[in-house]
């Protein structure tokens, strides 16, 4: 019997397993796990060495273009690198010489976040939490600061989501990789860590064991520079730790131990900053690769050890079972830990929602929730569409995190799928906690941009950093009547790329609610709310919260201030004084239609803020053209600027065309843009560029300026 079972420290066992207790053969689903990390970086391996010059670690690719960062440890592959790869070394890698730092840089805190009262009887608080292993774009060439075009997997249901791993790395690329500021600007603004991934890949996929030597190598010291170049890391592009994933075989006992030492200085290191690191259950205290699909004696000293934490949470490999995951909680409970620090992989990246499923054995519903639950690949909502429009998308993503009924107040009966919708299991959070407090319902991509409800852009475009804090509820909808939709529309927007649209016959007066909110009202706190469509408009001011987990939330009515008649967009105030002193805890809004017919209503913005005349924010300063490449009459160039003091909630890049027009070319959350093209308009003599400050309610700043001139001719 182990010291697992029989009372002894539960911590690592003064001596190592045996070895036979590694299974030999890979499960099927590495197999999957494996080709999708290759897939995801598109790998390309090594091809055979040449007489080409190996290429300098610290070299920038051709081009202008700015790209998410990738490494090797140290050590690179033999051979040239693929099209578009750079082979780098973490090694030497240095804030100081990283020519993309300012456009890999993320630059919103992370947000504190609270748990509302749950929509449904079955979703907890304080119990199951829900990890996810996502890849946003290749390995190399993963644009930095978004791209032009809205096919883009937008996640947006941060309510669910404790922590978000930027998944991918390859043999033929690099095993190390940081996020990139826009998914990470997006998910602290919700409150939700992003980790960095290490995907020391399985011989099968390339792999090869030095790089894991080269990640725990000492110095003569006797430290871990690679420790503390990922902390480095982390804190220099504003990131929140690593996932570290060793699944290179081939290892023994003392190159498990030299890990598990790593790790104590990875986090002893990062701890202080914040930084997490979760493990994935693969190498075990042999130094063997052995899957586990479980906490046991063969991999828990990667998670507790004898002197303490190893890593904050453990990613149990798929093929768990529920007797292995009963039993993995007992143990993490017996080494002093939370059984909710396990996360049980669901492997969705081929089947979705139709995933076959022991719900059971992860959140019950009958009793306490057994183990976290990690998610592998959920952007199979966009990847397995044949329309990718982005309406398309977010209707899928929708089912897949709310269930069949896209009411998380109302869940349907789990499909023949068995699919447990996380709505239905977890409860939601939300960060809105503090005015003022701004809402455009902009998912970060679109087909256009808009703003004031002009289109300023017809060009698609993803960027998650200008994406806003959406309602974590989709959609909570009250009515005595029909039911209407409620979607995430494209077709039309005030400001960014979407606005809220609910359509259908409306035979009675219907409420959509919005978001959980901790506001504290002020005597001259006021609402405004920008919308089209014809329905008169009420907003919802909860001033406490529901009695109980799936009651109704009571709202307080507040008549919207009818603005002048016509069509297109109008804005609506509703003064808060009469709710002065008091909390908001959720706001909504409810629709009417005159006549009780067909209604297709769009909310483009809802704003509060705590004074009637809000100052617009402070400029940027000193915007210049850093770099530019040009051809002819086309230019490609970088940009930055001097942050404007004060809150900012992003910047908006336009262009100044000849007639006096303004065209919308990108927004970020940091202070460098990257323009891949820009055309001379007519005979002009120089480009003119406008960059704005844009805060929380969507006032801009007086704009900075600068210029690239053409070349005569």
């Amino acid at each position: 019997m182990s010291e697992t079972c029989n009372g002894a420290d539960p911590r690592t066992p003064a001596t190592a397993p045996p070895a036979a207790a590694v299974p030999a053969a890979r499960p099927s689903r590495r197999a999957v796990l494996a080709a999708g990390a290759a897939g995801a970086g598109a790998a390309v391996l090594p091809r055979p060495a040449s007489a080409a010059p190996a290429p300098d670690p610290g070299a920038a690719p051709a081009g202008l273009a700015p790209y998410a960062s990738y490494w090797f440890p140290d050590s690179l592959p033999s051979g040239t690198p693929g099209p578009g790869i750079v082979w780098r070394s973490l090694a030497g890698w240095s804030p100081e010489s990283d020519p993309d730092l300012a456009h890999n840089t993320a630059s919103v805190p992370l947000a504190p976040r609270f748990a509302p009262v749950p929509a449904n009887r079955t979703a907890r608080a304080g119990r199951a939490r829900i990890s996810a292993l996502v890849s946003f774009g290749p390995t190399a060439g993963n644009p930095s600061q978004g791209s032009a075009t809205a096919d883009h997997y937008a996640l947006s249901h941060w309510a669910y989501l404790d922590e978000l791993v930027f998944w991918g790395g390859s043999a033929g690329e690099g095993v190390v990789l940081a996020p990139n500021a826009p998914v990470v600007d997006a998910a602290h603004r919700n409150g939700v860590p992003v980790l960095g991934n290490v995907f020391l890949p399985p011989v099968a996929y390339g792999g090869d064991l030095r790089w894991t030597r080269d990640l725990v190598r000492r110095d003569p010291l006797g430290r871990f520079p690679l420790a503390e170049r990922l902390v480095e890391v982390a804190r220099a592009y504003g990131f929140d730790g690593w996932f570290v994933n060793a699944e290179t075989d081939g290892g023994d006992s003392a190159l498990a131990t030299r890990t598990r030492e790593f790790l104590h200085a990875l986090r002893a290191a990062g701890a202080p900053h914040g930084l997490r690191i979760t493990w994935y259950d693969a190498m075990n205290s042999t130094g063997r690769v052995g899957w586990q699909g479980a906490l046991n004696a063969l991999n828990q000293e990667f998670f507790e050890d004898r002197s303490g934490k190893v890593a904050d949470s453990l990613f149990v490999d798929f093929r768990w079972t529920a007797r292995s995951l009963a039993e993995s909680a007992a143990l993490a409970e017996r080494l002093g830990r939370s059984r909710h620090e396990l996360w049980a992989a669901v492997d969705t990246e081929s089947r979705g929602w139709d995933t076959p499923v022991d719900w059971d054995a992860i959140l019950p519903r009958d009793r306490d929730h057994v183990v976290s639950l990690g998610l592998y690949r959920p952007e199979w909502t966009r990847n397995h569409l044949t329309d990718r429009s982005p309406g398309a998308f977010h209707r899928a993503d929708d089912r897949f995190w709310t269930g069949e009924s896209l009411d998380p107040a109302r869940p349907a009966p789990e499909p023949p799928s068995g699919w447990r919708a996380p709505a239905t299991a977890v409860a939601d959070r939300s960060t809105v906690a503090a005015l003022p407090f701004g809402c455009s319902f902009n998912t970060g991509h679109g087909l256009r941009w808009y703003e004031g409800g002009a289109v300023t852009s017809d060009t698609p475009w993803n960027h998650l950093g200008l994406q806003d804090r959406l309602p974590g509820r989709r959609w909570v909808v009250d009515t005595a009547g029909e039911r209407p939709s409620v979607t995430l529309d494209f077709a039309d927007a005030w400001r960014g790329g979407s606005s809220l649209l609910v359509a259908g016959n409306l035979t009675a007066p219907a409420s959509i609610g919005l978001h959980g909110t901790r506001l504290a009202l002020t005597p001259g706190a006021v609402a405004e709310l920008v919308h089209s469509g014809g329905a008169s408009v009420e907003l919802g001011v909860a001033t406490r919260e529901a009695a109980g987990p799936g009651e109704p939330v009571p709202y307080t009515w507040l008549a919207a201030a009818e603005p002048g008649g016509g069509p297109g967009w109008r804005t609506s105030r509703v003064a808060l004084a009469p709710l002065a002193g008091r909390t908001a805890y959720a706001l909504a809004v409810r629709i009417t239609v005159p006549g009780k017919g067909a209604v297709s209503w769009r909310l483009g913005a809802l704003t509060l803020r705590d004074t009637a005349r809000p100052r617009p924010p402070a400029a940027p300063a000193h915007l210049k053209v850093d770099a530019s490449a040009r051809r002819g009459a086309e230019a490609e160039l970088r940009l930055s600027w001097e942050r404007a003091p004060g809150p900012v909630r992003h910047y908006e890049l336009h262009r100044l065309l000849p007639d006096g027009t303004r065209r919308f070319l990108a927004g970020t959350c940091g202070t460098a843009l990257h323009l891949p093209s820009v055309i001379r308009a007519g005979g002009e003599r120089a480009a003119a560029f406008e960059l704005r400050a844009v805060d929380e309610t969507y006032a801009a700043s007086a704009p900075a300026r600068t210029t690239l001139p053409w070349r005569a001719g």
